[in-house]
């Protein structure tokens, strides 16, 4: 597979649910990327440089402009768990439309 996803390495998560995701997410992309701010993952998800994008435990100011970018670019946005409000959770999966309901999926281990 060609998708390239970025998450972060936040310090409020517990590194196992961290190592969790990347054991569902490596087998089948062709890389992780990280480069340390949500709003700037996010542009490059808007921009197309990444496929998806996935965070939990963000404060509203990391993600807003970030959640904005990726819908007016025709991407898709959720939250980490069904029911959930993404901006009161700060946790948010993003990616372009060929591939979030599989990312989705992957990240929720549905």
């Amino acid at each position: 597979t060609t998708e390239i996803y970025t998450l972060s390495l936040h310090d409020a998560l517990p590194i196992s649910e961290t190592l969790r995701d990347l054991g569902r997410i490596m087998p089948v992309c062709a890389g992780v990327r990280r480069w340390g701010s949500a709003a700037l993952d996010l542009a490059y998800v808007a921009a197309g440089r990444y496929d998806g994008y996935w965070e939990r435990n963000l404060n509203s100011w990391d993600i807003a402009a970030g959640l904005l970018l990726v819908k007016e670019a025709g991407g898709l946005v959720g939250p980490m768990e069904p029911d959930e409000s993404i901006v009161e959770s700060g946790s948010i999966i993003a990616a372009n439309e060929p591939v979030f309901d599989r990312f989705v999926k992957l990240i929720r281990n549905e």
